[in-house]
């Protein structure tokens, strides 16, 4: 199952350096998620000022029981409070862009 991840950032004022204090975690974590084949793309949602606020991620789970498991149970951007708000939709990548 496929499914695109919106995690959006807080709006207070620490929420930048929450995110900067979690982000080389995170980052090790998607690289081990792209080297298993559960993410297959990723990206910063930028502001006007082109500040991070949030993250966009197409992943493939078994199901969103096993995303959660898996991935977001252990995602340094929700255990350290950096997302906010978490929108979770199921997708279907088209076989254009599948590998």
């Amino acid at each position: 199952m496929q499914f695109i991840v919106s995690g959006y950032d807080g709006t207070d004022d620490g929420a930048l350096d929450r995110r900067m204090a979690a982000r080389q975690a995170h980052l090790a974590m998607a690289k081990q998620m792209v080297e298993n084949k559960k993410w297959r793309y990723a990206a910063a949602i930028l502001n006007e000022d082109e500040k991070m606020t949030g993250s966009l991620i197409i992943c493939e789970f078994d199901s969103r029981k096993a995303m959660e498991k898996e991935w977001l149970d252990k995602e340094p951007y929700v255990l350290g409070k950096v997302w906010e708000k978490i929108e979770i939709t199921r997708a279907q990548v088209p076989p254009l862009f599948s590998s």
